[in-house]
């Protein structure tokens, strides 16, 4: 296997222990990183594991009729002057729960980007959902407390490092009708994403939720 394989396979492996929403582990990963050290190098290569799922696969008519890939970023999304991304991995549902996952990476597999949306019943689920995650983020982002963030239904962002300080981590959560939005940001430690970034590919997702579901409220 090449060197850039094998930092392909760490970093994928690495946001999949990482990446989960709750419990619900997709199979994309997500790093967006700033720094010089490649994000699959620092990352945790050996077994974890994810928390217990604060919800159960529903199979209601609302949440499974949704189709969720095409209300996920894409690639172009989240590419700018700085970094040019592209999708490492999609999933089209999230281990039996409605909801859709990608992971987008850098060329110099030093910056990742993970989006994952999951879809409940109603906004209420989601909320609740949206806390059970936050009150498990200490599992993948430590030394930061959440903060509120502009975006979606209570939006809030954890900025700190992996638990094993192998990364920068910044965390975002929210909510948009019956679905919940995670975004996870990963970089070099000592080297992590832009606060404006973060905000603007949330608010971009948030859009495209508004767009793509517009009778799911705001």
């Amino acid at each position: 296997m090449s060197s850039r394989s094998a930092r392909v396979a760490t970093l994928s492996t690495a946001v999949l222990l990482t990446l989960s929403l709750a419990g619900c582990a997709a199979t994309g990963d997500d790093t967006r990183h700033g720094g010089t050290t490649g994000a699959g190098t620092t990352g945790p290569t050996g077994a974890a594991t994810s928390p217990a799922s604060p919800f159960q696969p529903t199979t209601t008519k609302e949440a499974s009729s949704i189709d969720f890939g095409p209300l996920l970023l894409q690639a172009g999304d989240v590419s700018d002057d700085q970094d040019t991304f592209t999708v490492a991995s999609t999933k089209p549902d999230l281990n039996g729960h409605p909801g859709a996952s990608a992971l987008f990476v850098n060329a110099d597999e030093t910056r990742a980007i993970s989006v994952t949306l999951a879809g409940f019943p109603n906004a209420a689920a989601a909320a609740a959902a949206r806390q059970q995650t936050l009150d498990t983020a200490n599992t993948v982002v430590t030394g930061g407390n959440p903060a509120p963030l502009g975006v979606g239904t209570d939006g809030t962002v954890i900025r700190g490092n992996a638990p094993d300080s192998s990364k920068a981590v910044t965390l975002v959560l929210f909510t948009h009708g019956p679905v919940l939005a995670r975004l996870e940001f990963d970089s070099a430690t000592g080297d992590p994403t832009t606060d404006r970034f973060v905000t603007d590919v949330a608010k971009m997702q948030q859009i495209a939720l508004r767009v793509g579901m517009p009778d799911s409220g705001s």
